[in-house]
């Protein structure tokens, strides 16, 4: 039988037995590095979990449809579309949201920029800056050059993971009714990251 356990941070982690039936993940992102890279980086298991990561570089619909045509493909346990407002259109940023619930894909997003999750480790933020901001931002936290395309940034974050989940969920309650397209800033990154941890044995 499975048994559940709680890991460094307190969260509750479902450890997966052999007997048990691989869960399969799909994550398309719209960025084709940034995302990947961060997704790429996380420990599970190979006899635990597969992760097909892929940075496809289209606007949220596109992605939402490459996501159904890659799941048509191979038949994936959970697919989730990762993508920001950015500048795309709030017609585009919605759709893609209705269109992957509609397939019963989970969303990832973030208002504004990707980057918001990364700031969330170190502070609370609910102002809007724009997408440029964002890096100024992180380049002042780090106390060095941010570097956008970063492939170790997963693990210099990893000790603040708990600090941004936290975040990002308290950043979601002060938006009623919830609204993704106009609620800026806000993310549900943190719902993937969480989904993820439970396999890190």
């Amino acid at each position: 039988m499975a048994r559940t356990k709680a890991n460094s941070r307190g969260y509750s982690l479902r450890k997966v037995n052999t007997r048990e039936v691989k869960q399969r993940f799909l994550i398309v992102c719209e960025g084709a590095k940034t995302e990947p890279n961060y997704f790429r980086s996380f420990r599970v298991p190979k006899n635990v979990a597969e992760i097909d990561v892929q940075g496809l570089g289209e606007n949220p619909s596109k992605l939402v449809q490459s996501a159904k045509e890659l799941n048509k493909q191979e038949e994936y346990d959970q697919v989730w579309c990762v993508f920001d407002r950015n500048s795309w259109t709030i017609e585009d940023f919605n759709n893609a949201i209705k269109n992957a619930e509609a397939q019963g894909f989970k969303v990832a997003y973030s208002n504004e920029a990707f980057e918001l999750w990364y700031v969330l480790h170190f502070e609370f933020l609910n102002t809007g800056i724009p997408r440029s901001d964002y890096l100024r931002k992180l380049t002042s936290l780090f106390g060095r050059t941010y570097e956008k395309n970063s492939e170790t940034i997963y693990d210099e974050l990893f000790e603040k993971q708990g600090i941004a989940i936290k975040n990002a969920e308290n950043l979601l309650k002060q938006y009623a009714p919830h609204i993704p397209a106009k609620d800026n800033p806000s993310t549900t990154v943190h719902l993937l990251v969480q989904e993820l941890n439970k396999f890190i044995l």
